[in-house]
C-alpha cells in the first residue's frame, strides 16, 4: 500500500469548484424539472415611514393570471404561465422559458392596512404600494434619560 500526501488546496479547489457550478446554475438558465426548483418571482422592498413598496417581476403574464391576495403581515402571490402549443414540421425547439404554476408568500417587515392597497402592472412589473398602519407609523419612540443623582 502506497502512502498518498495530504493536500489541504485540493478540497479548497473541490469546494470552489463547487461554488462556481452553483453560481453557473442560477446564471444560466435550465428546465425546471432539471433543477428540481420551482420558479418563483424575484422580488424587491422598499420600505419607507409611510408605506412599504414591493415590486414583483411577472413578464409575459395577464394582469388576468396573477391572483395578489394581501394580509396586514404578508403577500401572497399567484399565478400560471402556460406553454404555447406549435407545431414544426421539421428542425427542433430549444426553449428557455418557464412554464407552470408559480405561487410566493412574502412576508412584510412592518403591519399594514391592506384595505388600502394600491397596484399597478405595467411591462411584466407588478407595482404594490402598501400604506403602514398608524401602529407601525408611530412606532419610534424618543426616551428621556435622565442622570441620577447619588
Amino acid at each position: 500500500m502506497a502512502l498518498v500526501r495530504w493536500n489541504p488546496w485540493r478540497e479548497l479547489n473541490t469546494l470552489q469548484s463547487q461554488i462556481d457550478r452553483l453560481f453557473d446554475d442560477t446564471l444560466t438558465p435550465a428546465p425546471s424539472w432539471e433543477r428540481g426548483l420551482l420558479r418563483v418571482p424575484p422580488a424587491e422592498i422598499k420600505e419607507t415611514e409611510e408605506a412599504i413598496h414591493l415590486k414583483l417581476e411577472v413578464p409575459g403574464l395577464d394582469a388576468k393570471d396573477l391572483d395578489v391576495q394581501v394580509t396586514e403581515n404578508a403577500v401572497s402571490i399567484s399565478g400560471e404561465r402556460k406553454s404555447e402549443t406549435k407545431t414544426e414540421e421539421s428542425g427542433k425547439t430549444h426553449s428557455e422559458f418557464h412554464y407552470g404554476k408559480f405561487q410566493r408568500v412574502i412576508p412584510l417587515p412592518a403591519r399594514i392596512q391592506n384595505t388600502n392597497v394600491t397596484a399597478e402592472y405595467k411591462d411584466g412589473i407588478l407595482n404594490l404600494t402598501l400604506p403602514k398602519t398608524d401602529q407601525e407609523k408611530n412606532k419610534v419612540v424618543k426616551v428621556n434619560l435622565e442622570q441620577s443623582v447619588a
